[in-house]
């Protein structure tokens, strides 16, 4: 609980606190926080820009799948960019729709939504 309560003292004005990514490979723990603007009709290079704008950065897949299930209503139904390419098809970049749950791949010209994120360290 202490935690979370140092976490909570953190948030700056509209941000949103979204839970604790667990570390994988010996990465540590950290926490994920929702930043408070949006950006639609961008492309994956303009959400990119515009995440660093809001010093943030899109969130990875992992954190796009925490987000739908912790902070749903923080999102229109609609696509949102992740930071992650494809691994194979790099031209292709991994997004969450928020309508659905699923999440698959398009191309960066596609225009689609971005939220930022930051991270916090600590588990």
């Amino acid at each position: 609980m202490g935690d979370y309560l140092r976490i909570q003292e953190m948030l700056k004005e509209g941000e949103v606190y979204a839970g604790v990514i667990l570390g994988k490979n010996g990465d540590p723990d950290y926490h994920l926080v929702l930043l408070a603007d949006e950006a639609s009709d961008v492309s994956w290079p303009a959400a990119s820009e515009w995440a660093s704008m809001q010093e943030g950065a899109l969130p990875t897949r992992r954190e796009l799948a925490l987000l739908f299930a912790n902070q749903r209503e923080s999102f229109d139904r609609v696509w949102y960019w992740s930071s992650e390419q494809h691994e194979t098809r790099p031209q292709l970049v991994w997004g969450q729709n928020f309508a659905s749950g699923i999440q698959t791949v398009y191309g960066r010209p596609f225009r689609g939504h971005a939220r930022a994120i930051r991270r916090i360290s600590g588990g």
